[in-house]
C-alpha cells in the first residue's frame, strides 16, 4: 500500500465547515489552491482534518525543503521559546540572529568579506536589498524582468510582473524601476536557433541602457536565478553572465532573488552556484526558516554597511525563535547527504515527467533546475497556446486522489514542483503516478469534448 489514505471527499464534512468559516471570517482575497484543511503534517506528508493523508508536492510554495515538522527545528524552536521568545534585534542582542548571520556568510558564494540582515519575508528582504543598493550607489534606478515575483508590498509589487493576478487595482506604483524581457527558450520565435535568440535578448538588455537608462543611474538590477511565479525558468547561463558583466563594468549592485529557488531547492544551497557567479547581494527566505518566518540579505560587507545608524530593521526582524529554526535548517540543508538526496528527487521528477513530454498531448514543456521543476500545458505544440483550464483540471482531480498541487507560470498553465526534499521514492513516484492518471482523465475528457 502506499502513503495516501482518502476516507472522504475533498473536502470532508469537517473540512467543509472551516472553510466556510474562512469565507465568513477572511479577507476573500487571500486565494487558496486547494480544499486541504490541514490537522497536522510530518515529513512530505500532510493529514487533513478528516483523516485523509495527501502527498505534499508544494511545500509550503518552497517553505519546507527540510519537510514538514522536522524533529530537530521542532526541538529547536521549542527550546528557544522556553529561553525566551522575543527581545527586539533592535534592543538588544541575542545569539541566534548572530549566529544565523554567520552561517548566512560563511555560506553564501563571493571570495569577498559578508554580512547579513534578517527580516520576516523575502518581500521585506528585497525591499531591503533595493535599499541598500540605492543607498551604497546614490542611484536610483532598478532593473527588473518580465516574469519575476518579487513580492507584494508597495516596491516588491512595483517589481513583480503578471499584472492581472498580483497587480490589478492596487496602482499607482513606485517610480524608477525598468523593465525588461527575460528569455524564455521554451517560447522563443521558431525561425531562431537557441543561440541566435539568446544572442537578441542580450542586445536588448544592452540597448536599454541606451534606450531607457544611463547606467550611471542604475543602483540594481534584480534577477531570479530561476523565475518561480514566473514558470520556473532558469536563466540562461550566457544572460546571466551577461548581467555579472555589466554590473561589474558600471558600478551596479547585482542583486540575486533565490527566495524560492535558494536553499537546497535546485539541488546546491544557492542557485546560483550552479553557473559560477557570485552576486553582489542574495536574498533568501521561505525554506531557509522551515515554515517558520525569516528571511535575509547576504553580500558585500562595504553594501550592507553602507546605511546609516538605524536606517535597517524591523520590530520582528530576526525574531530569536525563527532564527533557531533557520540555524537547523540551514545546516541540514548544506550537508553533502541532504543534497544528495535533493538531487535524487530531482533526478526521479526528471526521468517521470520527461517520460510525459512524449505521451501527452497536454504536456508541451518540462524544465528546471535540479529538483525545482515543472510541466508547462499547452492546448498545441505548435502554436504552444496555453491551457490553463486544462491544468486547473488535472489539479483539482490531483488533490482529490490525495496528492496536494498548485499552479504557476505567466499564463497560470504550469505545474510546479517543490516537493520537500525529505520525499521519499516511493512518495514520489505514488504522487506523480496519480496525477498522471488525473492528466490522462482531463486529456480523454477533451478529446471527447473535442469529438463534439
Amino acid at each position: 500500500m502506499g502513503a495516501i489514505r482518502i476516507k472522504t471527499p475533498i473536502p470532508g464534512p469537517k473540512a467543509q465547515a472551516i472553510i466556510a468559516r474562512r469565507s465568513a471570517a477572511v479577507a476573500a482575497g487571500l486565494a487558496k489552491a486547494t480544499d486541504v484543511v490541514v490537522d497536522h503534517a510530518s515529513g512530505a506528508l500532510v493529514h487533513d482534518v478528516d483523516g485523509n493523508t495527501f502527498i505534499d508536492l508544494v511545500g509550503g510554495i518552497g517553505m519546507l525543503a527540510v519537510g514538514h515538522s522536522p524533529a530537530n527545528v521542532v526541538e529547536a524552536i521549542s527550546a528557544q521559546a522556553a529561553k525566551f521568545v522575543h527581545l527586539c534585534a533592535l534592543v538588544g542582542t541575542y545569539e541566534p540572529y548572530v549566529r544565523l548571520c554567520e552561517l548566512l556568510n560563511e555560506c553564501a558564494p563571493g571570495p569577498f568579506a559578508k554580512k547579513s540582515l534578517l527580516a520576516n519575508s523575502g518581500a521585506e528582504s528585497v525591499e531591503n536589498a533595493v535599499n541598500l543598493a540605492r543607498r551604497f550607489t546614490g542611484r536610483p534606478v532598478v532593473i527588473c524582468f518580465e516574469g519575476g515575483y518579487h513580492g507584494r508590498t508597495l516596491l516588491t509589487l512595483s517589481l513583480t510582473s503578471k499584472y492581472g493576478l498580483f497587480k490589478k487595482g492596487f496602482g499607482p506604483y513606485a517610480p524608477e524601476i525598468v523593465r525588461l524581457p527575460m528569455p524564455n527558450l521554451y517560447r522563443k520565435p521558431a525561425e531562431q536557433t537557441e543561440a541566435q535568440y539568446l544572442d537578441a535578448a542580450i542586445t536588448q538588455l544592452e540597448t536599454a541602457f541606451v534606450s531607457q537608462v544611463d547606467p550611471s543611474a542604475v543602483a540594481a538590477i534584480l534577477v531570479e536565478t530561476v523565475q518561480g511565479e514566473g514558470g520556473f525558468l532558469p536563466v540562461p547561463p550566457r544572460f546571466l553572465t551577461r548581467i555579472r558583466e555589466l554590473c561589474s563594468e558600471h558600478g551596479i549592485v547585482m542583486i540575486a532573488d533565490e527566495v524560492q529557488c535558494g536553499m537546497g531547492r535546485t539541488g546546491k544551497l544557492f542557485a546560483i552556484e550552479h553557473y559560477g557567479i557570485a552576486p553582489d547581494l542574495i536574498v533568501t527566505a521561505k525554506s531557509l526558516g522551515a515554515g517558520m518566518p525569516v528571511s535575509a540579505v547576504t553580500g558585500r560587507a562595504e553594501i550592507m554597511d553602507s546605511a546609516h545608524l538605524g536606517g535597517v530593521g524591523g520590530t520582528y526582524g530576526g525574531s530569536p525563535v525563527a532564527c533557531a529554526a533557520a540555524i537547523e535548517a540551514l545546516e541540514t540543508i548544506r550537508t553533502p547527504a541532504f543534497l544528495a538526496q535533493a538531487n535524487r528527487v530531482g533526478e526521479v521528477l526528471r526521468e517521470v515527467l520527461g517520460s510525459w513530454k512524449g505521451k501527452h498531448p497536454l504536456v508541451g514543456d518540462v524544465r528546471g533546475l535540479g529538483p525545482m521543476m515543472l510541466v508547462e500545458f499547452v492546448r498545441d505544440h505548435s502554436t504552444r497556446e496555453p491551457a490553463p483550464e486544462e491544468t486547473l483540471a488535472v489539479i483539482r482531480k490531483t488533490v482529490q486522489r490525495g496528492v496536494i498541487a498548485m499552479r504557476a507560470g505567466l499564463f497560470s498553465n504550469c505545474i510546479r514542483f517543490l516537493p520537500p526534499l525529505v520525499i521519499s521514492e516511493a512518495e514520489l513516484r505514488e504522487a506523480l503516478g496519480v496525477m498522471e492518471a488525473a492528466l490522462e482523465e482531463v486529456e480523454a475528457a477533451r478529446l471527447v469534448g473535442a469529438g463534439a
